[in-house]
């Protein structure tokens, strides 16, 4: 006799299950959906901020010396750069600190998400 014949049988218990559910399945997919809608809806807005503060920037160095010359400016950058919709040359606010051209803005851009839902985001930022 063989040392195998010799030995009870064993029965192999079969391991716990590990994986997702039909209904963690269908979970992560609607989390991972409305992530992407956001994310899909709120890039653009955010590119357009920071096209805006670089123009904002240039227009601070390089814009001119006067209030309606840094407004012209600005406006000259935003009829090149297509990016800018949501302000205008009217909507700077420009100061002097230090004997240093300082200009500012802010606001508001309102994103639709499905339905009644709107996500609100508020821009603000000023040139360096």
């Amino acid at each position: 006799m063989s040392t195998n014949e010799l030995r009870p049988a064993t029965r192999a218990w079969p391991r716990q299950q590990r994986g997702i559910t039909l209904i963690g399945l269908i979970f992560w997919a609607t989390l991972i959906t409305f992530v992407a809608i956001v994310a899909l809806r709120v890039v653009p807005t955010v590119n357009e901020y920071y096209t805006i503060a670089r123009t904002v920037d240039k227009v601070a160095r390089e814009g001119g010396g006067t209030v309606p010359e840094i407004r012209i400016a600005f406006d000259r950058y935003r009829q090149i750069e297509y990016g800018i919709t949501s302000l205008t040359g009217r909507d700077l606010d420009i100061t002097k600190e230090n004997d240093r051209i300082v200009v500012s803005f802010a606001y508001s851009k309102e994103i639709e998400l499905f339905g009644p839902v709107h996500l609100l985001i508020k821009y603000q930022g000023r040139s360096h």
